[in-house]
């Protein structure tokens, strides 16, 4: 349980040399798995395909001028038939569906990756992390 105590005795939030090292080890194992490769392939695909970036745009946009009567039950059927109809059509887009499927696949290699951390330090690893990273 070294690195528990080196995490302990350094709780300021600045890493040791050693703990540089390990995270820049692990960032470097993490960025050579199968799962982090095809999700940067399926972003470069989904940034160079402009259907499929019109179609997101197109939900994006009716999404946000939805939000307030979606959120309030304001929403008609029809409002929500045409949310729904845009979304599809995104779903539809072969590099949209390549690009959610990559993205699943390696937030399921960050969480294995934190539940192993955690278990290792012995530390709640996802919890100690900020909102949004692929680890919680």
């Amino acid at each position: 349980m070294a690195g528990t105590e080196a995490l302990a005795v350094n709780n300021t939030g600045i890493a040791t040399p050693e703990q540089e090292k390990a995270i820049a080890r692990f960032a470097q194992a993490l960025s050579a798995t199968p799962a982090f490769m095809a999700f940067e392939a399926a972003a470069a695909r989904l940034s160079s395909d402009t259907a499929a970036l019109a179609a997101l745009q197109a939900y994006q946009e009716k999404l946000q001028s939805l939000d307030l009567s979606l959120r309030f039950g304001f929403a008609t059927s029809e409002e929500r038939d045409e949310l729904e109809r845009l979304r599809q059509a995104c779903d539809a887009q072969p590099s949209v569906a390549a690009y959610a499927a990559a993205q699943r696949e390696l937030s399921a290699l960050c969480q294995a990756a934190a539940d192993t951390l955690s278990e290792r330090l012995g530390i709640e690893y996802a919890a100690a992390c900020k909102t949004g990273s692929c680890c919680g």
